[in-house]
C-alpha cells in the first residue's frame, strides 16, 4: 500500500519585545535562573497583568505580512492544565478570538510551487523551562522564561513531506526576521515549532489520527524527526494496529520518537476568557500605519535581486534565505555597486566559507562590507587580481589591516608590465618543451596548464586576463 504523509506545523516565535507580554520582567537572554520573574509572570494573588502594546503590534505586522485577516477585536484566554514549569495552573493565550486569522504562504515544494494555508497566529505566554542536566535525579525549574511573548503561527495540514515542513519553516524562520519580531535563534529556543504527524492511504481523503512531536528546534531535527513518525506510523498500521493520539518527543541520539502525554483535545483545556485582560480592540489606523511600515519582504527582494540584479536562482534564493546575509550583501552593494554577481560571490563564497570555519555569525564577521568593498574595488581596477583578493581577505579577516595596507605591505600589486609577463610565459615555454609540442600538435586543452605555471611563476601576482592573451599570441606563432 502506497501511504501519504500528512503534516501541520504549530511555530512558536518568540517576539523580540524588551519586557514580558503582560509584565515588566526582562526578557533578555542568559540571566541566571529565577532572577528575570516577577510575581505577574509567577501568577501571584493580587496581581494583574497589563498587556505589552509592542507584542500586539508585532502580531499584527505578521498577519499583514502573510495576507491574512486582522481581527480588529480579540481576547485572552486561560488555558488551564498542570505542569512544573506553570506555577499558575494556566496559560494565558488566545483561543476563540485570535488576533491573526487565516494568511498564506508559498513555497518551493518538492513538485513546484506551493501554497500552504495558515489557519491562525494567536498571542500567548511562555511556559517555564525545566532543567535536567544540572541535577541528578532531580527536575530544576528555571522561570526566566515564564511570560515571554510568543506569536503562534498555526498552518493547515497542507504539507505532505518532511522537505516540504522544513522549506516552509524556513519560510517562515526568513520572514519574522525580516519583519524584525523574532531574533530566530533556534538553539537559544527563540524559534521552535511542535509538528503534527499523520498518514493516510495515498488518494484517501480522510485524515489519519496524528501525533504531536513536540519542541523541535533543528531544521535538520524536524525533517529526520518526521520522517522517522511517519515511518512509525506505517509500521503500526501495516502490522494491524492503530496510532494512539498523544505527544511525542524525539530523541535525535537514537533517531526515535517516544510518548511524552496523552494528547489533550482544547476542551481538555477548559479555555475562559481571563478575567484580569479586557478585550483587545485595534484600530483601522493602526493597522494601516503598520501596513506602511513594512520592509521589502523575502519574496519581494529575492524578485528583485533576479530581475534587477541579475543574480540567478541560487544567489537570490540563498541570500534572501538568511536575512542578516542578505543585509551585509546589501551594505557591500552599496558600497561597490559596479558588480552585484561579484558582491554575491564574496558574501556566499569567502565570507560564508570564514564564518563557518570561526562559528560565528554574519553580524559578528570580522570584515564590514565597507572594508570588503574597498578589497572588490582593487580587484575591480586590476591592481591585484581574485585569487590574490582571496590572500588579502584572509589577511584582513586575521586583523592584519584594511585591503589597501595589505597589498602595499605584501608587494601584492598585480603584474601588469607586458614585458615582463612576456618574459615569464618564455620562460614557462622553455621549461616544458613536451608540452609545448603537444599543444602545437593540436592539444590545446594545455593552455591552462601554461597559464597555471605562469601564474604559479608570478606568484599569483600576473594578471590572467593579460597573461591568457599572451600565451595564445604567442602559442599560435611559429616554432623556433
Amino acid at each position: 500500500m502506497s501511504w501519504e504523509m500528512v503534516i501541520g506545523l504549530e511555530i512558536h516565535a518568540q517576539l523580540a519585545t524588551r519586557s514580558k507580554i503582560f509584565s515588566g520582567s526582562s526578557t533578555a537572554y542568559g540571566a541566571s535562573p529565577n532572577t528575570q520573574a516577577s510575581l505577574v509572570d509567577l501568577g501571584f494573588p493580587g496581581v494583574l497583568p497589563v498587556l505589552n502594546e509592542e507584542a500586539v503590534r508585532m502580531a499584527i505586522r505578521f498577519g499583514l505580512a502573510v495576507d491574512a485577516r486582522i481581527d480588529q477585536r480579540s481576547v485572552f484566554a486561560r488555558k488551564n492544565y498542570f505542569y512544573p514549569d506553570l506555577p499558575k495552573g494556566y496559560q494565558i493565550s488566545q483561543f476563540e478570538a485570535p488576533i491573526v486569522a487565516g494568511g498564506q504562504l508559498t513555497i518551493d515544494g518538492e513538485n513546484g510551487t506551493k501554497t500552504i494555508r495558515l489557519t491562525r497566529a494567536h498571542l500567548e505566554e511562555d511556559a517555564g523551562k525545566s532543567l535536567h542536566e544540572a541535577f541528578s535525579g532531580a527536575t530544576g525549574i528555571d522561570l526566566n522564561r515564564a511570560g515571554t511573548p510568543l506569536l503562534e503561527i498555526v498552518s493547515e495540514p497542507d504539507l505532505r513531506s518532511a522537505g516540504e515542513a522544513v522549506a516552509y519553516l524556513k519560510k517562515v524562520h526568513a520572514l519574522v526576521q525580516y519583519l524584525e519580531i523574532c531574533d530566530g535563534n533556534m538553539q537559544e529556543g527563540s524559534f521552535r515549532c511542535d509538528a503534527n504527524v499523520s498518514v493516510r492511504p495515498a488518494g484517501q481523503d480522510a485524515l489519519g489520527t496524528r501525533t504531536e512531536l513536540k519542541n523541535l528546534n533543528s531544521f535538520r531535527f524536524i525533517e529526520k524527526a518526521i520522517n522517522v513518525e511517519a515511518e512509525r506510523h506505517i509500521d503500526v498500521l501495516e502490522g494491524g494496529g492503530q496510532v494512539v493520539q498523544e505527544t511525542r518527543l524525539y530523541d535525535p541520539d537514537k533517531n526515535q520518537t517516544r510518548a511524552m502525554r496523552s494528547k489533550e483535545e482544547a476542551n481538555d483545556y477548559r479555555y475562559f476568557p481571563d478575567p484580569d485582560l479586557l478585550p483587545v480592540f485595534i484600530s483601522d489606523e493602526l493597522i494601516d500605519s503598520l501596513r506602511a511600515s513594512l520592509p521589502e519582504l523575502p519574496d519581494a527582494r529575492r524578485e528583485r535581486y533576479r530581475d534587477v540584479l541579475g543574480l540567478n536562482d541560487y544567489d537570490a534564493d540563498t541570500l534572501t534565505n538568511s536575512k542578516p546575509h542578505s543585509d551585509y550583501f546589501e551594505r557591500l552593494l552599496a558600497h561597490h555597486p559596479a558588480d552585484a554577481k561579484r558582491c554575491a560571490n564574496w558574501v556566499l563564497g569567502e565570507l560564508t566559507a570564514a564564518l563557518n570555519k570561526d562559528n560565528v555569525s554574519v553580524t559578528e564577521a570580522r570584515v564590514a562590507p565597507e572594508r570588503l568593498a574597498a578589497l572588490l574595488d582593487r580587484v575591480e581596477d586590476n591592481t591585484i587580481s581574485g585569487s590574490i583578493a582571496k590572500e588579502v581577505f584572509t589577511l584582513m579577516w586575521q586583523g592584519e589591516g584594511d585591503a589597501d595596507d595589505i597589498i602595499e605591505q605584501q608587494g601584492l600589486k598585480q603584474i601588469t608590465d607586458t614585458g615582463a609577463l612576456t618574459a615569464t610565459i618564455q620562460a614557462v615555454l622553455d621549461q616544458h618543451p613536451a608540452q609545448l609540442a603537444q599543444y602545437r600538435e593540436g592539444k590545446t586543452k594545455l593552455l591552462g596548464f601554461f597559464v597555471g605555471k605562469v601564474m604559479q611563476q608570478s606568484g599569483g601576482k600576473a594578471n590572467p586576463g593579460q597573461v591568457n592573451q599572451l600565451l595564445r599570441d604567442m602559442l599560435s606563432g611559429e616554432p623556433e
